[in-house]
């Protein structure tokens, strides 16, 4: 396939029509034509409304997910619709045509796709073939013939965004990937031709069956279909039911951006600080009564250390004093005694006692006279001077502790108690924000309402798909039943040989390619990877086609833990792989084709992958993506023509010229 133009017609940002040639040119001293047509803007421009204008020719609804319903299809075709500045008269129509070249059974054909729509109206589809209409066919046959011609499943993976792609290595169910390769390799025919001789089968045995048998087997195959049609439909319900969830879940998101824009936040929690500042009240009371209760008892005391430790230095002093005094009064009265007994006694020996009684008066004074002397200030007893170093030393250090941690407690409250006054200040009145209030209620009643709906429709799909089953067994033991009892004819031996080889050739053939799809991943992986992760090999499920990378000690990777650039990578890695092991030539659409990797991956791709990518590789850049030095060292060579996207701020629309960023002439085109 070779797309070879597409026009533009107020679609999106690019007003009136635009003519876009997106074929690859050859130079006149060329043999082959260069892959790259280059398109250059900056954000906002219309780089991405290229990609979609494509996707959206070929595909119509389903270019939007293919759960979109016809009138929201319709809404936004409308939205597509070119919207100008406001001084301007704006469209109430658009239009794309994309022209291509496609080979189909070996002959190369030309195909023009066009598909217009007025606002608020379904979209036309029209489709030429080598330049002749195909008017047998109406809406839904052109555009049934053009998702065979190129499978949704497949366009996928060649038409993306660089920052989107990376969803392909978060697949783990291996879903996107499947679809793809069976599609891509040709599988997907065998699975039909398969089908088809089942179906021939089925009709060859019911042929057989006697007439009330074969009613019956009618009536169940009838009712098997019916059943499958409502499991459908059940299960569309569902999707609807899940899609609107999520709609109701974003307005809820925006109502309470609204609501914390108003305060809201301080709103909701303004009961609750209520709560706290009276707890935090009653705390603060709790906490100024021990407060109070220590200033009453022992804290004083460690208020004036050094005065309590004169205190303390001075009672010890006058305690010794005391001691003195009272031992020199008690001996004083012991030599009274002691003289007034010599006195009775014969002169002799009154004499001697009287010269030893002088002697120990004599001692008694050079003893004293070193004790302490002074004036008794306080005057107290031994137990009160006790009671104060117990105060003084002790029970003082203890009462600041628990003073100290009730008054940094108090302040902790306070400061709580400040902010808690600030939060409620700031909280708007109730009746500011009673219509927001009432509006996430609603908002809320409705989701909730939608997710139990959404689980019950699932429900019911069950059950339904389960009868049938039950109705699909029914059938298929009326067949074994048949063909037990009867011979039938060679075609039907043939055919159920063919559906037994086709199972085998299947799964030999899945195998085979699944081999080849690996060791082209790790070629194109190895060949776009930085050099650290150069040891990494590949395993490919042949039942599930999940890639799964594995370094050199068989180590299965956690593709979670890949940064965003390296899931890039390895995106791009299966595609190469898969374009190169199906041989099909697609062209390669590219939106933000380096917009999360760093320097190192980026060189790769300029390098590896861009020029080979396919024959036809549209590149949709900024300027820092692509940039000058890649623009004009490394690319220039593979680059066919590019363009530059300019948009104009005043009339809010864009025009394409042909050239580059920093380089304008015709040699860049």
């Amino acid at each position: 396939m070779l797309i070879k133009q597409l026009v533009l017609n107020n679609f999106r940002v690019f007003s009136g029509s635009h003519t876009i040639d997106l074929a690859p040119r050859t130079r006149s001293h060329e043999v082959h034509s260069r892959p790259i047509i280059l398109f250059g803007g900056l954000n906002g421009a219309g780089k991405t409304s290229i990609l979609s204008a494509i996707r959206l020719a070929l595909y119509g609804r389903l270019a939007f997910g293919s759960s979109t319903q016809q009138q929201d299809y319709i809404e936004q075709l409308s939205e597509l619709i070119h919207n100008g500045a406001e001084t301007t008269q704006r469209p109430k129509d658009a239009m794309i045509e994309l022209t291509f070249t496609y080979n189909k059974g070996g002959q190369e054909l030309e195909f023009t796709v066009t598909r217009s729509w007025i606002k608020g109206k379904k979209d036309k589809l029209s489709l030429q073939e080598n330049g002749q209409p195909r008017s047998e066919l109406d809406y839904e046959q052109c555009q049934g013939f053009l998702n065979e011609l190129i499978p949704h499943g497949i366009a996928d993976l060649f038409f993306f965004d660089g920052e989107k792609i990376a969803e392909l290595a978060e697949d783990e169910s291996g879903n996107i990937l499947r679809t793809a390769v069976r599609r891509l390799l040709g599988l997907d025919l065998i699975d039909k031709l398969r089908n088809d001789l089942v179906i021939f089968v089925k009709r060859q045995q019911s042929s057989q069956l006697e007439g009330s048998q074969q009613q019956q087997l009618a009536e169940l195959e009838d009712q098997s279909k019916m059943l499958s049609h409502q499991t459908e439909a059940l299960l569309e319900k569902a999707d609807f039911a899940k899609i609107r969830t999520d709609f109701l879940s974003k307005d809820i998101s925006r109502y309470e951006g609204m609501l914390n824009a108003q305060g809201g936040a301080f709103a909701r929690t303004k009961t609750q600080e209520k709560q706290k500042v009276e707890t935090l009240l009653k705390d603060k009371e709790r906490l100024e009564k021990e407060l109070r209760h220590e200033c009453d008892g022992s804290l004083p005391y460690a208020l004036a250390p050094n005065i309590l430790s004169r205190l303390l230095n001075q009672l010890a002093e006058e305690t010794e004093i005391k001691q003195a005094k009272n031992f020199e009064k008690e001996l004083s009265l012991f030599l009274s005694q002691l003289k007034n007994d010599i006195s009775l006694r014969s002169s002799s020996e009154s004499s001697t006692k009287i010269i030893a009684t002088e002697a120990i008066e004599d001692n008694l004074k050079e003893y004293m006279s070193a004790k302490p002397t002074g004036d008794l200030l306080f005057d107290i007893s031994e137990r009160e001077v006790g009671v104060l170093q117990q105060s003084i030393k002790q029970d003082s250090k203890k009462a600041w502790k628990r003073f100290e941690l009730n008054r940094n407690q108090l302040a902790e409250i306070e400061q709580q108690l400040e902010q808690a006054a600030a939060n409620i200040a700031r909280a708007p009145e109730d009746d500011q924000l009673i219509d927001i209030f009432e509006k996430l209620r609603e908002l809320d009643r409705q989701r909730e309402a939608e997710r139990q709906k959404y689980r019950a429709l699932l429900e019911e799909a069950k059950l339904t798909k389960q009868q049938q089953l039950d109705c699909v067994r029914q059938v298929q033991k009326a067949h074994d039943s048949t063909r037990n009892q009867h011979s039938f004819s060679s075609a039907f031996n043939n055919a159920q040989e063919t559906i037994n080889l086709l199972d085998r050739y299947s799964e030999v053939l899945t195998q085979a390619r699944v081999r080849t799809l690996s060791t082209n991943f790790e070629v194109a992986y190895r060949k776009l990877a930085r050099k650290e992760d150069l040891q990494l090999y590949s395993h490919i499920n042949p039942e599930t086609f999940d890639v799964e990378l594995v370094d050199e000690k068989g180590t299965v990777i956690n593709r979670k833990l890949l940064s965003a650039g390296e899931k890039q990578i390895y995106a791009i890695a299966i595609l190469e792989a898969l374009a190169k092991t199906s041989g099909r030539d697609l062209p390669v659409i590219i939106d933000t084709p380096l917009g999360r990797l760093d320097s190192q991956h980026r060189d790769k791709l300029i390098n590896h992958y861009f020029p080979f990518a396919s024959h036809q590789v549209v590149l949709l850049s900024t300027d820092t993506e692509v940039d000058e030095r890649y623009f004009v060292d490394q690319l220039r060579d593979d680059i066919s023509h590019a363009y530059e996207i300019v948009f104009n701020a005043n009339t809010k629309s864009s025009t394409l010229k042909p050239g580059y960023f920093w380089e304008l002439t015709k040699e860049a085109i």
